[in-house]
Formats: structure tokens, sequence, C-alpha cells
């Protein structure tokens, strides 16, 4: 039951950095796309996203759900990392940290009841294998549900996608430079720096440099980040946007803590992990680098006054070279062995996108549509040392040994453990052609119908080691959205009904004892949404909030077999339902409040005997209740004018990171995260002081793992204004 939750979804109001655009856009139609028009003051939010829906579309207008986190309330809290930044978005939390990984390197959030990764900028593909510098983001959309329809589900969740919005150039000169310093050998420093070149052309390069260490034994992170971007205006009718991101990464990781997945569980508590918290079980000699690049290129060619064309290219390229490590449990309530590889791999994707956006009448009726054609290419290579077992680390004692002796975590220590070790050199290829389309149409002002249809082919290697090529697989995947406005740009109501699928690669069985290698084939797993809600805008941007209650139904899920450890079963259902609540409010000038609170029932309902998740809470899941909270006041006059203060934080309830009914539950507990921070504003400087985890609480991320988050830490940040 969901008594004492009240559900609700983000409403956003248009704002922009810079008054200069302001009268860009002069019209309703679909030029709209080339800019965001400045309607309000209100830094927490945007009225319209060109991206959600893949057409200018108010979210009002909009069924489906997504939060924004802008980059005025980045800066309000003084932000450094993508994790911290989403902590201001409802119902997601993060389940994994960046492990550095070829392919699935970045974190990994759970949303609506399934783990997410960022994958998307500006509505794109664009797969990291590290974590994701802030400086470069205008906001964030977390945008719910399963979005098969328009993007695809090759890179997105059932629960829904992360999307990264970047900063655009604008035809005037300013910018500003930054130095953040806090705990744990914090040092950066970062740029936002914007020239016209001409009134036709204008670029702007963001950049950062960050060192910093952990709050663990050991463990770093030094990275350089710098993106430059380039508007340019052919004439009228023709304008091209290139945005790019270099970003090279070196660290040292926390060794991840596996609890056995094989084993009935041998711990009952968190003691043992609370003895050893500030443990990273690594050593800063053993460094990962993790390089990526991403370009991307648009054209927008202004076809008549009812048509644009959008034409996109998308490349990036993701390098991994240096060691990674996982701890796996011993099933004896003490010591779990680290295993260890040095990997090395590349990823390489492709996006190429032709849209063409109308905004046009037929009759009285209204239509805003968009018509696509997608194909997105990714190749995966990996190769190099294989995993070893080295070393045993005891939880009770605190020790690290590997036999009698203690283990010798060096660089030297650890290519002499894996010299001989072997991971042949193997390719993993998928290649997607997509067609769709969406249309909005307007059956009065007020009463709004979206119906949206993709249709998917897939071909490729499943797997670096299978020579095996894909069948072509072709699946269509609709959407149905409909917004009525009881008060129109003030109240409405929407409900939807959202389709996503995954693709199952073949996947290289075997028998019991490991005989008669083969490579089996299985059907897509199936995602669909029902959701219904309420979304309102009132007092000329005072208060917007809005209500939802969502129902995912995920089917044909692929699960071990519980008789065959070489072997796969196919059938499972999970169950996903809950309800959101958002919230934006600016009750007084300068007081300015986001919060948000979400409660999930996920259960696995349909699965093969024996497996161990019937009737359970999928471990992706995260937690049931999460809640979150940020309230700033600035001083707008008087001898305090240019002050604020802010003060909020995060609640997670109880999750149970391995969750099996033939081996056992383990709960992380709850946990209050607060945080608050003092600020000074002027037109050229901003000084920000900003205390995280104000009561140094220990709390712990997981997914089969145990991971303990960052205790107390501050970080002071001077920005100079030009």
């Amino acid at each position: 039951m969901y008594k004492q939750i009240l559900p609700a979804i983000l409403i956003f109001t248009s704002i922009s950095l810079f008054s200069q655009e302001t009268n860009v856009i002069q019209n309703d139609t679909v030029k709209k796309l080339k800019e965001v028009t400045v309607t309000s003051n209100y830094k927490y939010s945007r009225e319209k996203s060109n991206t959600v829906a893949k057409m200018p579309l108010k979210n009002i207008e909009n069924p489906q759900v997504y939060n924004l986190v802008t980059n005025e309330l980045l800066k309000e809290q003084v932000v450094t990392n993508l994790n911290d930044a989403l902590k201001n978005a409802t119902g997601v939390t993060r389940l994994w940290e960046s492990t550095g990984r070829n392919g699935d390197g970045a974190e990994f959030y759970s949303m609506r009841g399934f783990s997410v990764q960022p994958s998307m900028i500006n509505g794109l593909p664009a797969l990291s294998n590290t974590t994701i510098d802030p400086i470069n983001i205008d906001n964030i959309e977390v945008i719910k549900g399963p979005s098969g329809t328009l993007f695809g589900s090759s890179v997105i969740s059932y629960g829904g996608l992360i999307n990264i919005v970047t900063k655009k150039p604008y035809y005037k000169f300013g910018g500003e430079i930054s130095y953040n310093s806090g705990t744990y050998g914090l040092n950066r420093v970062t740029t936002d720096l914007n020239l016209p070149l001409n009134d036709k052309a204008a670029v702007r390069v963001n950049a950062a440099y960050e060192n910093g260490e952990s709050f663990q034994d050991a463990g770093f992170t030094n990275s350089l980040f710098v993106a430059p971007s380039l508007k340019y205006q052919i004439n009228e009718k023709l304008t091209f946007y290139i945005n790019t991101e270099i970003y090279k990464n070196t660290s040292a990781k926390a060794a991840m803590i596996f609890l056995s997945r094989y084993s009935p569980l041998s711990f009952d508590s968190m003691d043992l992990f609370e003895k050893n918290y500030k443990k990273s079980f690594t050593a800063n000699d053993l460094t990962i680098n993790t390089n990526s690049f991403n370009l991307q290129a648009q054209a927008f060619y202004t076809l008549s006054d009812k048509w644009t064309s959008q034409t996109v290219l998308s490349k990036s390229t993701t390098k991994t070279n240096g060691y990674y490590q996982y701890l796996w449990d011993s099933a004896n309530g003490d010591e779990f062995t680290r295993f260890i590889s040095k990997a090395i791999g590349t990823n390489y994707t492709t996006d190429i996108q032709q849209n063409f956006i109308g905004d046009f009448k037929i009759g009285s009726l209204r239509n805003r549509l968009t018509v696509g054609l997608d194909y997105f290419n990714s190749r995966l290579t990996n190769g190099g040392p294989g995993w070893v077992s080295y070393g045993n680390v005891s939880l009770v004692n605190g020790t690290d040994l590997n036999g009698v002796n203690p283990t010798v975590l060096t660089q030297a220590g650890v290519d002499q453990a894996l010299a001989g070790s072997y991971s042949p050199n193997g390719e993993a290829t998928q290649e997607i052609f997509s067609a769709y389309f969406s249309d909005v149409l307007n059956i009065t002002d007020k009463l709004a119908v979206m119906t949206s249809l993709r249709l998917d082919n897939f071909s490729g290697k499943p797997s670096e080691y299978d020579t095996e090529e894909i069948d072509n697989q072709t699946f269509l995947s609709p959407k149905l959205g409909i917004v009525y406005q009881i008060i129109e740009n003030k109240v409405s109501i929407f409900g939807n009904y959202m389709n996503g699928f995954k693709n199952i690669s073949p996947q290289t069985i075997a028998n019991v004892d490991g005989s008669d290698q083969r490579i089996a084939s299985y059907d897509p797993e199936h995602a669909n949404q029902l959701e219904f809600g309420l979304k309102t805008n009132l007092f000329k941007d005072i208060l917007t909030a809005s209500i939802s209650y969502y129902d995912i139904s995920v089917q044909n899920i692929l699960m071990a077999d519980p008789n065959n450890p070489n072997s796969f079963t196919q059938g499972g259902t999970v169950e996903s339902k809950g309800i959101e609540l958002s919230l934006i409010v600016n009750p007084t000038k300068g007081l300015n409040i986001i919060t948000g609170i979400s409660n999930n029932k996920s259960e696995v309902t349909e699965e093969t005997p024996g497996v161990g998740y019937l009737g359970l809470r999928p471990e992706q899941a995260g937690p049931e209740t999460l809640l979150n909270l940020w309230a700033n006041y600035t001083f707008t006059e008087g001898s305090l004018k240019g002050f604020g203060i802010g003060f909020g934080g995060n609640y997670a309830s109880v999750y149970k990171t391995l969750n099996r009914a033939n081996i056992g539950t383990f709960e992380i507990p709850s946990y209050t995260v607060l945080n608050t921070a003092l600020s000074y504003n002027t037109s050229n400087f901003n000084f920000a002081l900003k205390i995280n985890n104000l009561l140094n609480e220990k709390y712990y991320a997981g997914w089969s793992t145990v991971t303990p988050q960052q205790l107390r830490n501050v970080v002071a940040g001077l920005t100079y204004k030009f």
C-alpha cells in the first residue's frame, strides 16, 4: 500500500544562462530546437526540452515523466561529480561506483526498480567506461520508464535513462574560472570560456583538471577533461552545432566486495564491514586509465516555416588499460579472495540520425511530428592477461595475506602473478537500423494525444569470444500518451503506455560437466509500462509539482539455470510498481526548494523453479523508499545581499543488496545524509563552502556488493566571472 507516500513528477520552467538568447525564437515553430527561451528566473527548472520527446515540448504537455537537475543547482551545491548531482533527482540512487571496465565501466544507478547507467548526451548514445565530469553540463534529464520507442533499447534501461544536455555556445564574450579545494586532497580547477568569432559563429570551451584522494586508506583520481564546442550559423536556414569531449582519467579504485551468489550467506550483520569501513584493500600503485573521446555534429536546416531537418553524427571511443580487482566472499563469515586482472580494451560507437520535425495543422488540428531514421554501431575489443586469485582478505583480523605472507600489492608483484595468464583477443559487435515516428496531436488546445512507434533491426556478434553471428532480429516498440490541461499551462492530467525491450545475445552454454559447448539463442525481453498522474505549474512559477503512479512489467527475463551453472533458462517476470512525488517551490524571493519522494514495490513474479528469486525484491531495485531535499535562501537586498545558505540531504530505506531464497538475504541499513552550504555572490565573484555528509554518517551502496560511501567532506570554491 502507498498510504503515506504522495506521488509526483517535476515540472520544468524555462530558463537560460544568458539573456541575449531571449528573443531568438519568434514563433511556436520547430525553430525552437535551436535555442532555449528565457521566460523565468526559476533556476531549478526548464520549461521545455528538445530531447525528451525528440521535439520542442513543454513538460506540462508531455505525457512522459522526467526530472531535471540544472547547472545552476550544481553550482549552488558545489557539485564536482555525477553522483552528487543525481542526488537531486527523485527516485534515483547509486548501486555501483565506476569500475572502469571496458564496455560497462560507468556508474550504475537504480531507477524505478531497474539498473541504469548514464548513456546519453544530448539525446544521442554516448557510452562511458568512467565517471562524467559535470563542468560541461547545462542540465541532466532523468527520463523515467522504458523509453525504447524514441531512444531504442540497446543503451537504456527498463526504468529509464540519464541524458546529459551539454552547454552551448552563445553570441557574447563571457565565462568563468573556478578553483575548488577540499577534504581528502581535492584540488579542482575549471573554466568555462565563450568566445564569439563573428556574428554567425561562436566557440565555447569547458575544461576541468582534478586530483584527489579517497576517504579510505588508499585510492585516488587524477583527471583532465576538455570540451570544446562550436555553433556556426551559415545563414538563416542552416546552423551547425559541434560538441566534443576529451577525458583522461587515472585512478586507483577500492576493491569491490562481493557477497557470495552461489553459497548460503555467512554474514548476518554489518559489524565486520563497519570495522573495515576505511580499508580499500588496494594500493595506489594499482592504477587504471580510462580515457574517452566523444564527438557530436548536428546540422539544423529550416525547410519551411513548418518543417526543420536535423542531421546528426555521434561517435565515441573509450579505452581501458589498468588493474581491475574485486573481493569474492569465501562463505565462511570472514574471508574474501581477491581476483585481479589487467583490463585492456576499447569500445567504439557510431550513431547517425536523420530527423524531420514538423509543426503544422491538418484542418484545425495541430500536429507536432518527428520522423526519423537511426543507425547505431558498436564494436568492443578486449585482450591481455587473464584473471588470477591474489591474496585473501580477513574482515575479522583486517589482514590481507597471500598464503602466510602479506599480499604484495604493487604493480611488480601483481604483474608477476599475472605472468603466464592469458585472455584471448576478442571482439563483439552490434549493428541496429531503426525507423520511428512520434506525433503529438492537439485535438483541442487543452487535449493532446501522443502516438509513437519504432522499428529496430538487430544484427552482430554477441561476444568477443564467439564467432557465430546473431541472426537478424526485428522488433516493434509502441508508445501512447494523453494529456489534458485542466487549466491551460497550469494544471494537466496525463497517462501513458510505454514499451521497451532488450535484445538477448546468443550465449555460450555447456553441459553440467562443461562438455559440449554450444551457442544458444533466446527471445528478447519485453517491458511495458502504464502510468498516470497530475502535473502543475502554479502562481507564476512559485509552485510546480507532479504526481504519478506507474506499473512496469518485464517478461521473458533470462535467468541462470538452477540445475546447470553453465546454462540459462528464459521466462522470468518482474513487476515494478511505484509512486513519485517531486516539487519545486519558490515561496518567497530568494528562497528555492527542490524535493522528491519515491516508493517502489518490485517483485519477481515468475521464474524457473529453483533460481531463488520468486516473490522477492530484485537486487537491482535498490531501496524501496527514497527522499531528496535541497533548500537555499539568498539575501536579495540589504547589507547581506548576495549571501546564501543551503541545507538538505537524502534518505534511503533498508536495501537488500543480496536477496535470494536459496542463499539468503543481506540488508544494507537505511541512512540519512545531510549537507549544508554557505555562499556569497557578486557580479564578478562567487565564494561557496559546502559540507557533505554533515553528521559523518557511515552508509553503503551495493548490488550483491557492500560498498562504503564517502564520509564527511568539505569543499570550498572560488569563481571569477567575466
